[in-house]
């Protein structure tokens, strides 16, 4: 019995030495890398409001009930195969890479589409219609692409402009994009740290700069961020007090200091004076009364 728990405390101990590894270990993490499905147009799943200001343009536009809106474009699902009821019309953002294949689908069922569709390659099909808006979405995948649209409900028209519903998607995309970055934290390291985004400015800002092997440890957060549940992002390093002060000098900040004379006026504004009833007009600067204060 004693022999059995041993084997499974090594093979346990085996196991999280490998875990361990493996969790560190930035050129495995690089193998599997490939092997994880990429991200494409195919993958831009439409944010509920974008299809929301679409679907309601849609059915004022064409005097068409929303309730009847079918979307059978599902993430690994299968189009063809789907249940199309007469009357109903599919009003959803396809795959972008089988547009033409999709449309034909349809006209050869007559099956009423409004589809979203890449802006500058829309699909080359006869008998349908081009809705050029070149609306800049960000999908749910971070992808901002300009999409346009492409329907069969009205077979005469070849190409067409939508400006209101140009003006819908971008109000909502706007309101999108505020909410996706309004709460990404700015971080600001001091000296002492480095990461390759700051790195990265430098080389934007023509500042040559470089960190010998010697002079840094690697560092996943600072004691100060793990006590409130933050990290760096990716990693950086920790610099000794030499790469430090190299790196200060390396992109100085201007920091613009206050005159004699607004430091004058600071010194009014603390002492409780109302400057709106005030009139203010520069003297020279080699005065002392930097401010000649004139009651209106």
């Amino acid at each position: 019995m004693n022999k059995e728990k041993s084997a499974e405390s090594s093979e346990l101990q085996n196991l999280e030495g490998q875990v361990t590894f493996f969790s560190d270990n930035a050129e495995y993490d690089a193998f599997t890398e490939k092997f994880k499905p990429k991200k494409t147009a195919d993958d831009c799943y439409t944010p509920p409001n974008i299809y929301a200001v679409v679907a309601d343009w849609v059915a004022q536009e064409y005097g068409l009930d929303k309730d009847k809106f079918l979307r059978p474009f599902k993430p690994n699902g299968d189009y063809e195969s789907e249940t199309y009821p007469d009357g109903w019309t599919v009003v959803d953002n396809p795959p972008f890479s089988i547009m033409k294949s999709i449309c034909t689908f349809y006209n050869e069922r007559d099956i009423d589409f409004f589809l979203f569709c890449p802006a500058l390659t829309p699909p080359n099909v006869d008998g349908v219609t081009i809705i050029a808006t070149g609306s800049d979405i960000t999908y749910e995948n971070g992808a901002s692409v300009s999409t346009s649209f492409v329907t069969n409900m009205q077979p005469d028209i070849v190409l067409r402009s939508a400006p209101e519903l140009f003006k819908a998607i971008e109000e909502v995309n706007k309101i999108n994009l505020f909410l996706a970055h309004r709460h990404v934290p700015k971080y600001e390291y001091p000296d002492h740290v480095i990461t390759a985004a700051i790195a990265q400015k430098y080389s934007k800002r023509g500042v040559e700069y470089a960190v010998q092997r010697k002079d840094a440890v690697k560092i996943k957060s600072l004691d100060a961020q793990k006590t409130v549940g933050k990290a760096i992002f990716g990693y950086g390093w920790l610099l000794s007090d030499r790469a430090a002060a190299d790196r200060a000098a390396a992109d100085p900040a201007t920091v613009w200091k206050l005159s004699e004379r607004e430091k004058a006026l600071v010194r009014w504004l603390e002492n409780g004076q109302d400057h709106t009833k005030l009139q203010y007009e520069e003297t020279p600067t080699d005065q002392m009364d930097l401010w000649e204060v004139v009651t209106k």
